[in-house]
């Protein structure tokens, strides 16, 4: 017979023998006696206290798990990062109001005080003018060697400088531009923020100082006026300087000296057609990124032209032998850097060629 912890039919084939090893697999460690939630009193106590059998524990308060505190400390990191990037992000935005800033434009015809020069051969004229020793063309506006600044370098210079005179070329070099054609080669080279004005500049110009055509560029009208030799003189300076930490301008000052005579003439003498024009580019890292400008201040001083032609639109410039209908106040010479006195100046007779 087997013995009282037997079962009645005998130990089962196949189990392990006596009912000790039968529970050898179940092990009640400390801890888990201490995490269970469900506690039975001591006979003692159920006697003294007329307690249940059985009373909840408090539950442990215990920390956070591995898993839980890896998943923190990564959200920490991520957080601190976009915020770092933020802070530090090379393409900030630009100051408040800064993208929204207009063109401001001033153009002074200067009006001459006598009869214009002159004569059958365009280098004759410039031989006896300010701009004998003027250079040809591109030449004329020549790019200043790049030096790093306190938050830009020299290659980040160097582009301010090389957007600014290709401005300046194809807005007042570049033939199909100065007769009235496309405008597209100089539109490209704006901020986008500035196309509307640009655009409403030839669309409806105005002389308001916001919506001259002839601030933008130098364009002749060419039903009057042709160029009588490519052979355009200037010269002038490009400058750059950092104006704070997420921007660059650079200023152009260039006199541009143009042969003239009357559109579809080839008999008419040649007269000279003088350009000062003062530009103000600037440059945020998208502008150095994308090869454009933002143009801040344009300054024009021109002449020979009549005060009562309106030049908001096109430059119709007094050819050889013409004379004023009304002038300035004063002579201005646009080979220095004396300001204009008034919206329409005379030309000062030492501007003109001696012939």
């Amino acid at each position: 017979m087997g013995g009282p912890s037997d079962p009645p039919e005998g130990t089962p084939e196949g189990a392990p023998g006596g009912g000790e090893d039968e529970y050898r697999s179940v092990v009640f460690d400390e801890s888990f006696v201490r995490a269970a939630q469900l506690q039975e009193f001591s006979a003692d106590e159920r006697i003294t206290e007329h307690a249940p059998a059985v009373r909840r524990r408090a539950p442990l308060h215990r920390g956070l798990s591995r898993q839980a505190l890896i998943l923190v400390v990564l959200i920490a990191l991520a957080f601190g990062t976009a915020i770092y990037m933020g802070v530090r992000h090379p393409y900030q935005n630009p100051a408040a109001g800064q993208s929204d800033e207009p063109l401001r434009m001033t153009v002074v015809p200067l009006a001459p005080q006598g009869r214009v020069p002159g004569a059958a051969d365009a280098d004759e004229l410039y031989a006896h003018s300010p701009a004998a020793q003027f250079r040809v063309g591109a030449e004329g506006v020549p790019l200043p060697s790049a030096r790093s600044t306190a938050h830009f370098s020299d290659e980040q210079v160097m582009n301010a400088l090389i957007t600014a005179k290709n401005y300046v070329v194809r807005s007042a070099l570049d033939p199909e531009v100065l007769t009235g054609g496309a405008v597209r080669s100089v539109r490209i080279l704006l901020d986008p923020d500035q196309l509307d004005q640009f655009d409403e500049s030839f669309d409806r110009p105005a002389a308001d100082g916001r919506h001259a055509a002839t601030g933008w560029l130098v364009r002749f009208d060419p039903a009057r006026t042709e160029l009588a030799d490519d052979q355009v003189r200037a010269q002038g300076s490009l400058h750059a300087v950092e104006s704070d930490a997420s921007t660059l301008e650079v200023t152009a000052d260039h006199t541009f000296v143009y042969p003239l005579r009357p559109a579809g003439d080839d008999r008419a003498e040649v007269s000279l057609f003088t350009v000062r024009r003062e530009l103000h580019f600037r440059f945020d890292r998208d502008d150095l990124r994308l090869h454009q400008a933002r143009l801040t201040v344009s300054y024009v001083q021109a002449g020979p032209l009549s005060c009562a032609e309106d030049s908001a639109s096109r430059l119709r410039p007094l050819l050889a032998g013409q004379t004023a209908k009304r002038g300035g106040p004063a002579g201005t010479d646009p080979y220095t850097t004396d300001g204009a006195t008034a919206l329409c100046g005379s030309l000062a007779e030492r501007a003109q060629p001696r012939v």
